[in-house]
């Protein structure tokens, strides 16, 4: 196990953007007793934002397929994608030089806000992103009632 930063000669502030978490995910696996390899996938990266109409979920899981992905709602607003990449077949006569991609299951939950419409949550994967869309209710806005003043 290595802890070593990657930084970039030209770029003297490339080390304040680092990941304070990646020494700690590096460790983990090998304390559990996990291989490298089904760790490195293990804890997928996942982008969330939020436009006026929906909150938008991004996971990059190439060479995944669509069955091996599930997108589950639990507990009424907690958004669940999990799946596996499953590992490359090896014949006893090949000689691996280098091994870089990852294989393994992942999980990831959000917590969804309040204003989610968990019943019509799409998901897409096209080109190795997975998408998913989880529209938002329209915020009532509160009604104003004018209260005439006597006297």
């Amino acid at each position: 196990m290595s802890i070593v930063r990657r930084s970039n000669v030209f770029d003297p502030f490339a080390d304040l953007w680092a990941d304070p978490f990646d020494t700690f995910r590096s460790i983990v696996p090998a304390i559990s007793g996990g291989s490298s390899e089904t760790a490195a996938f293990a804890n997928a990266r996942m982008d969330w934002k939020e436009t006026p109409e929906a909150h938008v979920f991004k996971a990059d899981l190439p060479g995944v397929k669509k069955e091996e992905v599930k997108v589950e709602v639990e507990d009424g607003n907690v958004l669940v994608v999990s799946g596996e990449r499953t590992k490359e077949k090896e014949d006893k006569n090949d000689k691996w030089h280098r091994v870089e991609r990852s294989s393994g299951k992942f999980v990831r939950r959000f917590r969804l806000p309040e204003d989610a419409k968990v019943e019509e949550v799409k998901a897409g994967l096209e080109n190795g992103v997975l998408t998913v869309t989880v529209p938002k209710a329209e915020v009532k806005k509160p009604e104003v009632k004018a209260i005439q003043i006597s006297g």
